[in-house]
């Protein structure tokens, strides 16, 4: 008897108006939930201070990145804010192929262009609490430029309708919370009839050896 096929990891995307706290939450999410990793993109942008090659981006250059676009090689690619950002296509087979899950904290666009390639995924939008609480975050996080932090609020205002194209949305009001409502979301996408069936046939061919 042939084994039933064995589990292929899940897609997760969470989006997010710049400054929600998309990626903390993502982070976290990780760190709490078994199998379930975080995919590490590619970007044309120069490293910040702190940040890692490897660790935090896979940081190439603009004409590799261009090169790689020209190669069909990313899942998804975005520009934000003059910077090209993408999520590799090999690195993200390779990993649903070993049965973990993985969730790509990527922009509206970045999530319309993998729907548009027929990619199966569960999708979270994640939501400030208001305006007025998203622009407190953006003037306390970072040293952005007055014109910097109003041109991520004037993103913010075109992305926010996008939460209708989302599976799910949670509000980030406190980052425990919404930890927990992300992993509830993970743990449902886990039960349902097109992920389970792996494991139940293993079950179920049990049954059917004992008939026999």
């Amino acid at each position: 008897m042939s084994s039933s096929p064995a589990r292929r990891g899940q897609l997760f995307v969470v989006s997010a108006p710049s400054g929600t706290g998309k990626t903390t939450l993502a982070e976290t999410l990780v760190a709490v939930t078994p199998n379930l990793r975080m995919s590490r993109s590619y970007t044309s942008r120069q490293a910040r201070v702190g940040e890692a090659d490897g660790v935090d981006y896979n940081f190439v250059s603009r004409a590799r990145f261009e090169a790689m676009i020209a190669g069909d090689q990313f899942l998804e690619w975005a520009v934000i804010y003059g910077n090209l950002y993408g999520t590799s296509l090999v690195d993200t087979e390779r990993i649903q192929s070993e049965g973990d899950d993985l969730v790509l904290v990527i922009d509206v666009q970045g999530a319309r262009k993998i729907r548009g390639r027929g990619v199966p995924v569960v999708s979270v939008f994640v939501m400030p609490p208001s305006l007025d609480v998203l622009e407190s975050r953006l003037r306390g996080r970072s040293a952005d430029s007055e014109a910097q932090i109003q041109r991520r609020l004037e993103v913010a205002r075109e992305e926010v309708g996008a939460f209708r194209e989302y599976d799910f949305v949670v509000v980030n009001d406190e980052v425990d919370a919404c930890v927990e409502r992300l992993r509830s979301i993970v743990a449902a996408a886990r039960l349902t009839l097109a992920a389970a069936t792996p494991a139940a046939e293993r079950i179920a061919a049990t049954f059917e050896a004992s008939r026999r």
